[in-house]
């Protein structure tokens, strides 16, 4: 009786530990769990990988990312998947900090959303990221294409407007992007910068005078470029450019489908975050090291245009575009 007592209990403790979760993965994230954090766990779930999901949120407050990385390392974490710009370098460091034990430099960690990780210095290129335990995901198509775009909507244009925050480094090296872009296409391009409070963050109450300012500057359209806080206030942005009757191009496709862009050339979220899954699988079920793997590019991307502003405007797109992008009321 006491040999199978105990075979019993063993084999209990087996079925236990067959049963545990074989991944722990810790998702941290900038301004909550949206398409892409939804998008990166389904592909999981789908692929009948096992993995127990830690949500970590920094409600943009970069002070407390330390706080994830050490969480992470307690908790033994077999992946970080880090949303952003600021969670990424708040986390797995630039290259120049590469070394340096406040930063992951022994998890594998995964980054997405990130608009320019090689002029972030996260990593050294696309194909070659410089971090052994660092690869990621490239969603942003090439600014020329927008600005074809705009020119296939409006052929006449010649000056575009851009909105940033110095306190966003994508933020900036997107304006600097542009403006080195406007030399080689030959259009001209006004940026305002947004002014910072006293916590050397931007303030709300001064986007429409910025926008207001580009107004004032002539120019035919505005671009989001990139930053989360213009994100995060994009109906204060696309309000007060309507009221300025400026068009916005958008690379968040929810501000055409939800406020008031005109128009937005963009990925979806959701699939950038199944994009992030597949380098997840490469790294926890197939073993590759992630410092191995090339960030991985978005193929894919959709026109969408708001048909309600484009009428509020007075600025109907062309056939030519109607035939390849989705419309919105």
């Amino acid at each position: 009786m006491h040999k199978v007592l105990v075979a019993l209990v063993v084999s209990l403790m087996l079925t236990a530990s067959a049963a545990a979760v074989q991944f722990k993965v810790m998702i941290a994230t900038w301004r909550g769990c949206e398409e892409a954090c939804q998008g990166f766990q389904d592909y999981l779930t789908e692929k009948g990988i096992d993995a127990e999901f830690i949500f970590r949120d920094a409600n943009q407050n970069k002070e407390i990312l330390p706080d994830f990385l050490a969480e992470a390392r307690a908790e033994k974490v077999d992946l970080i998947l880090s949303w952003g710009t600021t969670v990424t370098r708040g986390i797995a460091g630039t290259l120049s900090e590469v070394g340096d034990p406040a930063f992951n430099h022994d998890i594998p960690q995964i980054f997405t959303i990130v608009a320019d990780p090689v002029g972030a210095n996260i990593v050294e290129t696309l194909d070659n990221t410089g971090q052994p335990n660092v690869t990621g995901t490239y969603n942003r198509m090439p600014e020329d294409v927008n600005i074809q775009t705009i020119r296939a909507y409006l052929p006449d244009f010649k000056r575009l407007g851009l909105i940033y925050s110095a306190s966003e480094k994508n933020s900036v090296l997107k304006r600097d992007e542009i403006a080195e872009l406007s030399t080689k296409l030959g259009f001209a391009f006004n940026s305002v910068e947004l002014p910072l409070g006293e916590n050397g963050e931007p303030r709300i109450e001064d986007i429409a005078p910025k926008v207001a300012e580009l107004k004032a500057a002539g120019v035919d359209f505005i671009y989001l470029g990139s930053s989360s806080f213009l994100r995060e206030n994009g109906d204060m942005v696309t309000a007060a450019a309507l009221k300025n009757g400026i068009p916005v191009l958008s690379p968040y496709e929810s501000l055409v489908r939800d406020s008031e862009a005109l128009i937005s050339v963009a990925p979806r979220y959701y699939d950038v975050g199944r994009l992030a899954g597949e380098q997840a699988e490469k790294i926890l079920v197939d073993g590759a090291k992630p410092g191995e793997l090339p960030v991985a590019r978005m193929t894919s991307f959709a026109i969408v245009i708001n048909m309600d502003v484009a009428k509020k405007l007075k600025r109907f797109p062309p056939i030519d575009l109607l035939q390849v992008a989705e419309t919105v009321p």
